[in-house]
């Protein structure tokens, strides 16, 4: 959970917020169920000899707690968020906060985004960027399933503006570049304008030597204008000299994309998935109207590796479907029983799609996966009924007498094949262990899919043989140069029935 207190709180008060904050947490839980928590707050100063990319927070206003929960006590995440965004707000008014996800799948799979929909709008002009983001925010605000909608960085942190009068400082003798050096050892660390080091004589060590005010006594305005920049005629001078001081408001973060000024907008997502919720925001967007030139609005979060692999699925699902249909034109010598395995698919799907609706499961990667699963095995099941029926046909029967054989006589290994196939999927169906939830619809898909398609096979399949073959003299023209356009023929001048070929 993220936590942001109003702009430019001190670090101190952002940690009593995060703490109270957790004990919201452990009265909404039990404190029984908390195992353990870790908090990152504020941002520490510059001088720290500490990277902060290991932090995950812009500035001291912002702390970002991780709860670990008593798996045995069966709290439901989704509904314990639910609760908070309720409740935090009552308790710590003004604060700020928006849930993001501490699972690495997630966070993979957002591609650094912290939180699934994220709306990126950059330019050159970063007034009138902000300006058309805001628009958006509105627009996104009536979005009903969007949750923590906000700005991920803080538009108007709080600033001291020094506006130097150029002519008054060179009047007395003092550049730009020494007022900002001035100000940058006063306010931070002479470490950014004179690296100083000492090397300790006797262990060889080097100390980095700096100066700086003690930051509790650059408290005011006043304090800021008294700090000295230089002598003229071995008078003092200090800022207030040659510079107006006053306050003002700053961007708290700056992002780029492409050299060009970035905002992002954040939002989190609850009771509809992730596809419904991409078009809501996509025409959300859209009704806003043509951006501004040059100001350039994308779609971010896991929207785009969502549309990537649906994309990239959905094309393989269709070159999945032509390869087979042309393997099995060249395994049977005919575009017709291609035809008439190919014809179970649509069964399949429709199978995963009645699955998918009665346990209330979305479409997604896992669930086409399972989708190209039944296809492969409910293809497998059609092309050993196709087989026998129609070697059956080349033995002399016509076509309907050789579908219902082929039925009757592949009934068993067909079902054999399916139900084990669906009993195998039976758990993963449900969702039991741990991680379950994310690979049910997998098992769901699969069941769904091969139920459809064993029905359409033992049922609708020999229908379709026997019409496709009802005309069809045996033998056939064959695709083999090397094969003859007659069937064989028997020791007593009848067609040859062809060899049966085990199929598992």
């Amino acid at each position: 959970m993220r936590l942001r207190g109003p702009a430019g709180t001190r670090i101190e008060e952002t940690e009593k917020l995060a703490n109270k904050a957790l004990e919201v947490i452990a009265r909404e839980v039990g404190p029984e169920n908390v195992v353990l928590t870790l908090g990152f707050v504020g941002v520490q100063n510059a001088a720290y000899p500490i990277n902060t990319i290991y932090l995950w927070t812009s500035g001291p206003e912002e702390a970002m707690l991780q709860v670990q929960l008593n798996r045995k006590a069966g709290i439901r995440v989704a509904t314990l968020k639910e609760q908070l965004r309720k409740k935090l707000p009552q308790e710590l008014p003004g604060v700020r906060f928006s849930f993001e996800p501490n699972d690495i799948v997630s966070q993979v799979m957002s591609f650094g985004a912290p939180t699934p929909i994220e709306v990126a709008v950059s330019g050159p002009d970063l007034t009138k960027s902000r300006q058309f983001a805001q628009r958006i925010q509105d627009a996104l605000g009536e979005v009903t399933p969007l949750r923590d909608l906000a700005f991920l960085q803080e538009l108007d942190y709080p600033a001291v503006k020094i506006n130097i009068d150029r002519q008054i400082a060179g009047m007395l003798g003092v550049t730009a570049d020494q007022i900002g050096r001035s100000l940058t050892e006063a306010t931070s660390s002479s470490r950014f304008t004179v690296p100083n080091f000492w090397p300790d004589p006797r262990s060889g060590i080097g100390y980095q030597v700096q100066v700086q005010v003690p930051p509790p006594r650059m408290n005011s305005l006043e304090e800021v204008k008294n700090i000295v920049i230089g002598r003229s005629q071995d008078t003092q001078l200090n800022l207030r000299n040659v510079a107006e001081v006053t306050n003002g408001t700053v961007l708290g973060e700056y992002d780029r994309y492409n050299m060009q000024r970035m905002l992002t907008l954040g939002a989190n997502i609850s009771g509809e998935d992730l596809g419904r919720v991409t078009k809501r925001v996509t025409q959300a967007i859209e009704k806003v109207g043509t951006p501004p030139q040059g100001v350039n609005v994308a779609l971010r979060g896991q929207v785009v590796p969502m549309q990537e692999m649906f994309s990239g699925l959905r094309l393989g699902l269709l070159v999945a479907i032509v390869a087979i249909f042309l393997l099995l034109a060249a395994n049977f010598q005919s575009f017709r029983l291609s035809i008439a395995v190919v014809l179970t698919i649509p069964a399949v799907l429709a199978g995963v799609a009645i699955a998918l609706w009665i346990t209330a499961t979305t479409l997604n990667i896992q669930s086409l996966m399972g989708a190209i699963m039944a296809i492969g095995v409910a293809v497998a099941n059609a092309i050993l009924l196709v087989t026998f029926a129609e070697n059956e046909r080349f033995g002399g029967a016509n076509a309907v007498d050789a579908a219902v054989w082929g039925a009757s006589s592949r009934l068993r290994p067909i079902l054999m094949t399916s139900c084990a196939m669906i009993a195998g999927m039976l758990p993963m169906a449900i969702g039991l262990g741990e991680g379950g939830d994310q690979t049910a619809p997998l098992g769901r898909a699969v069941i769904g899919g091969l139920a459809g398609g064993t029905v359409a096979t033992l049922f609708i399949l020999p229908a379709i043989f026997a019409l496709l073959q009802a005309t069809q003299r045996r033998g056939g023209i064959s695709l083999h140069p090397g094969d003859s356009d007659e069937a064989p023929l028997a020791s007593d001048g009848a067609p040859a029935r062809l060899p049966q070929h085990q199929t598992t």
